[in-house]
């Protein structure tokens, strides 16, 4: 800590080059983790009806560690010179050294954007444990924003866990919300969106969102307190209508086709943690004369 206090620029610069690392991990479990569940639902399906086994393919083991990453044009193995974060993209001219296949340009952007919203977190946010809780919680969000976009799908492995952490690291003290606060906001985030959505059902007969939207709505609740969530669900429901206007023009499709509203929810959610309660002062401040 003190020489943090020396150096005030060490803080920012650890946290991108740290953020750059995970971001490409990040990558792995964007990929995997979706495989992994998608597995573990086919051997649960074979477990329950053992006559659906019989032809079932035996498959070598797949988790966030094995096997090692490779080409899926030419399954060359990535070497560790191969995976720098973002240098080694720069370098191999985004294409597989043996190959030649174009290596997507998601992948630096992803590590980018990881080193991105960290550095901005350790400006923010003074060196504290708040501060680390805030980076993982960061994680977290890109993580399930990319496998939504993906699959249309909010894994539980990281909804679940991100909603306990945030009780957690009230308890611990760490954060400005209260444990009260983040117990109200858990249950208010699932709440509200569950009771929506059967609403929405009765009167249409149609699913408007997935059950995953309601967990990652809890654990934004658990993060930033109740007190907090209208600022969310306002600032998420806006942008993601405006950009499903947008994307379903672009793509000529009609206004019954689905889209994903996690990201919409992450993106608020990170936003409502750094610069949620200023914005909600300002507003009231500004228009309503009020203060909280």
């Amino acid at each position: 800590m003190e020489l943090l206090t020396y150096y005030p620029w060490l803080f920012p610069l650890s946290a991108a080059i740290f953020g750059l690392l995970i971001g490409s991990f990040l990558n792995v479990v964007i990929y995997r983790l979706p495989v992994m569940m998608e597995r573990q639902w086919k051997a649960d399906c074979v477990e329950c009806f053992p006559e659906f086994g019989a032809n079932a393919e035996t498959t070598a083991p797949f988790n966030l560690s094995v096997p090692r990453s490779r080409c899926p044009h030419c399954q060359h193995a990535i070497t560790i010179w191969e995976n720098i974060p973002v240098i080694s993209w720069l370098l191999l001219k985004g294409r597989c050294s043996a190959c030649q296949a174009k290596i997507s340009a998601r992948y630096p952007a992803i590590e980018l954007l990881t080193a991105i919203m960290t550095a901005t977190i350790a400006i923010m946010l003074p060196p504290s444990p708040w501060a680390l809780a805030v980076i993982f919680f960061s994680f977290a969000l890109i993580a399930l924003t990319f496998i939504d976009i993906d699959k249309m799908l909010l894994p539980d492995q990281i909804t679940l866990p991100l909603m306990w952490a945030g009780i957690f690291v009230a308890l611990l003290g760490w954060s400005p919300v209260s444990l009260p606060d983040a117990i109200i906001g858990a249950m208010a985030g699932y709440l509200s969106l569950w009771s929506l959505y059967w609403c929405f059902k009765l009167l249409t007969g149609k699913e408007g969102m997935g059950y995953g939207d309601f967990k990652l709505l809890a654990a934004l609740g658990a993060w930033l307190g109740w007190q907090t969530l209208p600022f969310v669900v306002l600032l998420s429901s806006l942008v993601g209508a405006i950009c499903g206007i947008i994307l379903l023009r672009m793509q000529k499709s009609d206004s019954q086709t689905p889209f994903s509203f996690g990201p919409y929810l992450a993106m608020a959610g990170w936003v409502g943690i750094l610069w949620g309660s200023q914005i909600i002062d300002w507003y009231l401040g500004s228009y309503l004369g009020l203060s909280l």
